[in-house]
């Protein structure tokens, strides 16, 4: 709780900052919610950099090759027609450094000059600290402010949903937004694509869970849970319909089976909810689930089915995850079928 706590006063102080006109002389990025990172690296390249000096006072670099020297040499040139300079550095894992480049970036952090900012950012490659390296390590808790862009709450993103579509003349009511959230998953780069979708397509102002289904695209925890869904509730058939548009989709079966596993592992925790009077909100911490919707689902699908239900069908995604994992010729497609086949029939 403590570690939370603390990385979310990383990205407190950032806000702070910015919304001040006092950054930090250094950065680290890290987290999987990339849309937010990207704003506020963004953010801090119009609060530094005067438009039309990008060229002379905004330095990227970027790869695995990049030395210490090279980012020594971008941070020490001196800013032209303004009072600043940025520096930022994707996906250079300093932790990987050999020794002579740990020294030349400790150095360098420790006295990074006042006109400059820079940014390091880890994009594709994770930030995993190496805390054996107690130099570097120590550099960067006195000198370098490191946030991490994790999910946004519920109430967050549904505020942001409807700003969105208030920018694109619609409005988006709570319960709409929650869907959305379940349907189209919480990550903000994921959803300005569907929230452009879903508002061109949309024909009346109010969005609606029907303008939704029309156009965006379901992640993949959406459609299991359709399926385990039909499945709870004996619809063989169409629960094949949504196994048959995943794998058209060509997504490994492998990954289907775990998605399913998962789900009914839910589903059984909701239908020991029910037998044990536990609330959603119960469901809501257990799953660390940012909304309440899914628990509520949850709660509704599990009404179709019992323990013993559950803990078979468990049972025979077990095996059939040891079968495909562990057999050479599998039909892993045909198992699949005959697996919700049974589970539905059950």
């Amino acid at each position: 709780m403590a570690a939370e706590k603390s990385k979310n006063a990383a990205y407190e102080r950032l806000r702070k900052a910015i919304k001040e006109h006092s950054p930090a002389r250094a950065y680290l990025f890290y987290g999987e919610e990339s849309y937010l990172r990207q704003t506020y690296v963004q953010q801090l390249q119009e609060l530094l950099i005067p438009k039309g000096s990008e060229d002379f006072n905004l330095h990227r670099l970027s790869g695995g090759r990049i030395t210490a020297q090279e980012v020594a040499d971008a941070v020490e040139t001196m800013p032209m027609m303004a009072q600043s300079t940025m520096v930022t550095v994707t996906d250079w894992d300093i932790f990987k450094l050999d020794e002579v480049q740990r020294r030349q970036l400790i150095d360098l952090l420790e006295d990074l000059p006042e006109y400059c900012t820079v940014v390091l950012i880890y994009d594709t490659v994770p930030y995993k600290p190496d805390k054996k390296m107690k130099k570097l390590m120590a550099a960067v808790d006195k000198n370098v402010e490191v946030v991490e862009f994790q999910g946004q709450s519920r109430d967050a993103l549904v505020r942001w949903l409807q700003k969105r579509f208030r920018a694109l003349g619609h409005d988006i009511d709570q319960p709409t937004a929650d869907y959305m959230l379940f349907y189209c998953g919480s990550m903000m780069d994921n959803l300005i694509g569907e929230v452009n979708k879903v508002a061109a397509y949309a024909k009346k102002e109010p969005i609606t869970t029907a303008d939704i289904d029309a156009v965006a695209e379901p992640v993949l925890d959406a459609r299991i849970f359709d399926m385990t869904n039909h499945i709870s509730a004996g619809k063989y058939d169409k629960a094949a319909t949504v196994l048959g548009d995943l794998l058209r989709m060509q997504t490994e079966p492998i990954i289907i089976l775990g998605a399913i596993g998962k789900e009914l592992r839910r589903l059984y925790t909701a239908r020991m909810a029910l037998d044990g009077g536990k609330d959603r909100f119960w469901l809501m911490e257990l799953w660390q689930m940012r909304s309440d919707y899914p628990a509520k689902l949850l709660l509704q699908a599990a009404r179709n089915v019992d323990h013993e239900w559950c803990k078979r069908s468990l049972t025979a995604c077990q095996t059939l995850d040891r079968r495909m994992k562990s057999e050479k010729n599998i039909d892993r497609e045909g198992e699949l079928v005959r697996l919700v086949m049974e589970l539905a029939a059950r």
